[in-house]
């Protein structure tokens, strides 16, 4: 969304990548990961680092949801590899207590923070303070409102650029199409920056309804919400939910009311339960574009690290997504997001936020 929270989320299929988003075949094993993999470090370990003394506040807005698991993973992978200690908390999609917690991460005084998507208004006057205190942060997700924080985000205009060009070729540009949208979350907002234009450049293609809801339970939410649109609303001919929980739950609505052979979804973000959903018999959910969620919370602690060093950050680390669909994830007998990226070794993206004196 990770929306976050979305999620939710992740280079599945390096920008190079083919259309199709696979290759022929799976590989065997996936490669090692981009702080395991054999590379000559080109600098010496700082000193802080060499003695485990560094502490890194990661302020999460939610946790639940396989992206925002994954996307945990990968950032705790990256902290055991740097020798970081990663002190997490998690506003459980209440905003008011992820502004306390990172309000109390300030207090604490770590070497570095980062903050996990949010709503910019209540994280906002806590990175003010965080700045004030010269305390390096990285941002994903979420606008910090300052130029002094690094921000990380996925190229949400593209993700949601390659979702509808799918959507598109398969309704034959017309349509009656259920969008699954929240506003607020950064992600989603740059996403449906993209729709909205879209929506003006394809006069066929017709939004006719808009659901949408965050919470602990989205995806069963989200599907109540989307039963209500496709009874109300028939001829459908897509749900474009551009994050994977509103993805899961539309696919629910879709089979539960028998509508699979008629309705598509085309979604945004991947994890491996996601892979299960789209590639599980007579599944509506189509196509995807997503970026390896794991990377991205390996490329948040690399930046945040590299802050601690003293080194030259980019302020704006971007990470690219890859269309991924259904038909090539079935050829190819992919079942998790380790073949993926084993297939393709760029979503590991080590030259993003690259860490010198690491492996990688």
């Amino acid at each position: 969304m990770n929306l976050a929270r979305l999620v939710g989320v992740a280079a599945l299929l390096a920008l190079a990548g083919c259309s199709q988003g696979v290759p022929a075949a799976a590989p065997s094993a996936p490669p090692p990961s981009p702080s395991t993999a054999a590379a000559t470090p080109t600098a010496a370990v700082p000193a802080k680092f060499a003695s485990g003394d560094v502490r890194i506040s990661l302020v999460r807005q939610l946790s639940s949801g396989d992206y925002f698991e994954q996307w945990l993973a990968g950032a705790q992978a990256e902290a055991k590899a740097l020798n970081v200690k990663l002190e997490i908390s998690s506003g459980d999609g209440n905003n008011d207590k992820q502004a306390l917690n990172l309000e109390q991460a300030v207090t604490a005084k770590p070497d570095a923070i980062i903050v996990d998507h949010g709503f910019a208004q209540t994280v906002q006057p806590a990175i003010k303070k965080a700045v004030a205190a010269k305390i390096p942060l990285v941002a994903f997700d979420v606008d910090p409102g300052t130029a002094e924080a690094v921000t990380l985000t996925q190229d949400d205009h593209q993700i949601a650029k390659q979702v509808l060009g799918a959507l598109k070729a398969d309704t034959g540009g017309s349509g009656g199409v259920v969008y699954v949208y929240v506003a607020g979350f950064a992600p989603l907002d740059r996403r449906n920056e993209t729709w909205e234009q879209f929506k003006k450049d394809n006069p066929g293609i017709k939004q006719v309804a808009q659901i949408g809801v965050v919470n602990g339970s989205t995806a069963s939410a989200v599907a109540d919400q989307a039963k209500a649109a496709l009874q109300a609303h028939p001829g459908v001919k897509a749900i474009l939910a551009p994050y994977d929980e509103f993805a899961k739950g539309a696919a629910l609505a879709v089979k539960e009311l028998g509508l699979a052979d008629k309705v598509k979804i085309y979604g945004a973000d991947m994890s491996t339960a996601d892979i299960g959903v789209m590639t599980e018999p007579n599944s509506p959910w189509v196509a995807t574009s997503a970026t390896d969620p794991a990377n991205v919370g390996r490329v948040a602690v690399r930046a945040a690290a590299l802050l601690v060093a003293g080194e030259q950050v980019d302020r704006a680390l971007t990470v690219p997504p890859s269309l991924i669909n259904q038909k090539g994830l079935r050829d190819a007998g992919i079942s998790s997001v380790e073949q993926l990226t084993g297939a393709f070794p760029g979503l590991t993206t080590p030259d993003v936020a690259r860490v010198p004196w690491a492996a990688s």
